[in-house]
């Protein structure tokens, strides 16, 4: 195993260190995810904007925006991801029914939401090769075109930090370690 490692604001390249201690000067920590990527600064600043704009500049709810990154990191068996957005989602206050259906793998209690899952899981299980099937339901269950391409942006967001994390056995924060996951069983068996 290569040992990456988890810069600090005075140990990472300078591009990379401003991002960090502006981190810790608004969270109080750094997330471990951002620690790896300020070895190559650019995919700390692609990162950190990526989900800037995901956030901002989407039309999604801070519930749908979760229900895609959490799909994403369930179905890339993203350990620290699923941590960290559970401590998100919660506090942006998506509902426990929500965020236990999405680590547990069990149909959302929102139909609308369950077809952004959905579609959500069919853009990754067929890398990017939806079939007009699934565009549809997804449609027809009150989304636009405009969201199909949203979910696009989610999906690539996920991948820079589910990949990185992937790569260096990212170790999970702290304030994270409370929403430690493991993916479900009967899912890990398939």
């Amino acid at each position: 195993m290569v040992d990456f490692t988890l810069h600090t604001p005075e140990t990472a390249p300078k591009e990379a260190g401003e991002r960090l201690a502006a981190a810790k000067a608004k969270l109080g920590f750094v997330p471990n995810l951002w620690a790896i990527q300020a070895e190559a600064p650019g995919l700390l600043e692609a990162y950190q904007t990526v989900s800037a704009i995901f956030d901002q500049k989407t039309s999604f709810t801070a519930t749908e925006r979760q229900v895609v990154m959490i799909t994403v990191n369930f179905d890339n068996e993203c350990h620290f991801c699923m941590a960290a957005h559970t401590g998100t989602a919660k506090s942006q206050g998506v509902s426990d029914a929500v965020i236990d259906a999405l680590r547990n793998d069990t149909p959302l209690p929102d139909a609308k939401l369950e077809a952004l899952r959905t579609f959500t899981r069919a853009m990754v299980a067929k890398r990017g090769w939806a079939k007009p099937s699934d565009v549809e339901a997804f449609l027809a269950a009150g989304y636009v075109q405009r969201q199909v391409l949203e979910v696009i942006l989610g999906v690539g967001l996920k991948v820079l930090s589910n990949y990185t994390n992937h790569v260096a056995e990212t170790p999970i924060n702290e304030a994270f370690q409370k929403f430690a996951w493991t993916k479900p069983a009967v899912q890990a068996a398939e």
